[in-house]
């Protein structure tokens, strides 16, 4: 397909926006609604055409110039082009247009919104480091590598697995910045292993301390020396892991976690661990899912993680069963609920009760009725077996934090045939500068 003129009609989850041609439906990245722009097909299927942006013929009055000289190659932000309000704004849209065709729901009511700080937000990152020399490694600017024989670090380029390497990124957190621009440095000197392929950084503790954890194809040779050289540059690091895939072999050096806040509570975070990566929001969404809730006999947290919305409905209901597949966060889980532990208004508190297993395999045993189930599951959202089981112990609220809506629309299409009424819709804007939308649905189950 030659190149074709479009005008755009408005954005679709996925960062892109929608348009037809010919009777063909097209997809197009990084435009803004009633734009007209030029596109030629980047990948072509029997229904729709999905293009590349190759000029804006009439620009909306909306459009902004992208912070990051990288945007628009690098694959980690979609929106830089468009002012931070509208960003957040189109999120609640998108929202309810995919419950409205996934879910054939209809959500008339207000869609709340928690906007961010739209920099500086991320406490996690993972960096992709791969030889200069490829051809696909160049960074944005298609300016060759000083040494042919160096290692970039950066972040995949859009729709690929190519390396687009950076010289810096708006997004992230001032420790993980100043930690990026330490590895980099030290990439350009040839002074880390070449069989690094990959470093993950978290910052917790008021982003001041660091867990890291780097990824090699083939172990370092002398793990010990190399652990004492991401030491030295990387002076807030409180942890490191060391991690072989191909022979699955790890090597910590430290204590294996960091901790870190979220509404003035502390939580134990380890390597592959899970925890919200937006450092303002995290406390927020957890108020959101907890401290509305009234007082209660039980509550059910499933998908868990390291124990953030468990914490707090521990402060509010009789019994907390967390329910978290993962043996890293599970092990964190055990952590936090210990230290929820004590006493309050002179009462002692019970412990959080914990089960590492997946939530079906849970909820197949459960037979007691809660008055509160929170799901906040990975992106694939929940099995029908899951749906099945809370349909037959149900619970009287379902609290659903979602980060993908078109998986939140099919199990919300499932919910509501099971007898549940949705009665409130709010957007965490989690990650500001991307398409991604993090959602929480309450659930009520009608009499």
């Amino acid at each position: 397909m030659a190149a074709m003129d479009v005008k755009i009609e408005k954005l679709v989850y996925g960062g892109e926006g929608l348009a037809h041609h010919e009777g063909a439906t097209i997809f197009v990245p990084y435009v803004l609604p009633g734009e007209r722009v030029r596109a030629t097909a980047a990948e072509q299927k029997k229904k729709f055409v999905r293009a590349r942006l190759e000029q804006t013929l009439e620009a909306s009055p909306d459009r902004i110039a992208p912070r990051c000289p990288h945007f628009g190659v690098c694959g980690g932000c979609d929106y830089q082009h468009i002012p931070y309000e509208a960003q957040v704004g189109f999120k609640a849209e998108i929202l309810r247009e995919t419950l409205r065709r996934i879910g054939r729901i209809e959500w008339p009511g207000e869609i709340a919104t928690h906007p961010s700080p739209p920099w500086g937000y991320r406490n996690r990152a993972q960096w992709k480091i791969r030889p200069l020399a490829d051809r696909g490694s160049r960074s944005a600017s298609g300016q060759a590598p000083a040494s042919a024989e160096g290692l970039g670090i950066g972040y995949f380029r859009a729709g690929s697995t190519a390396l687009c390497a950076v010289e810096s990124c708006a997004i992230l957190s001032p420790l993980l910045a100043k930690s990026f621009a330490a590895l980099r440095s030290a990439l350009d000197h040839g002074a880390l292993p070449r069989t690094l392929r990959e470093i993950e950084a978290f910052a917790g503790a008021g982003d001041s301390a660091l867990l890291v954890t780097a990824t090699f194809a083939g172990f370092p040779a002398r793990p010990a020396e190399l652990a004492e050289t991401l030491r030295g540059l990387l002076p807030e690091m409180e942890s490191l892991l060391f991690h072989d895939p191909s022979r699955e072999r790890m090597e910590l050096h430290g204590p294996g976690y960091v901790t870190c806040e979220a509404d003035g509570r502390t939580y134990r975070v380890g390597h592959l661990s899970f925890f919200q990566v937006n450092r303002f929001l995290a406390g927020e969404l957890a108020r959101e899912v907890t401290q509305r809730e009234e007082k209660g006999g039980l509550a059910l947290d499933l998908f868990a993680g390291a124990g953030l919305f468990s914490v707090p409905l521990a402060e509010r209901f009789h019994r907390v069963v967390a329910v978290e597949e993962n043996p890293a966060s599970a092990r964190d889980l055990e952590v936090n609920a210990g230290a929820s532990g004590g006493e309050t208004g002179g009462l002692a508190r019970p412990p959080i009760e914990i089960h590492t297993m997946d939530a079906e395999r849970y909820l197949g045993k459960c037979h007691e009725k809660a008055e509160l189930a929170v799901l906040d599951p990975p992106r694939a959202g929940l099995t029908p077996g899951i749906i099945k089981h809370l349909a037959r112990i149900g619970p009287e609220r379902v609290t659903y934090v979602s980060c993908d809506p078109p998986t939140l629309a099919r199990d919300l299409a499932a919910f509501t045939a099971a007898g549940y009424a949705i009665s409130e819709v709010c957007v965490f804007d989690m990650f500001p500068q991307t398409f991604h939308i993090e959602s929480v649905v309450r659930l009520q189950r009608i009499p």
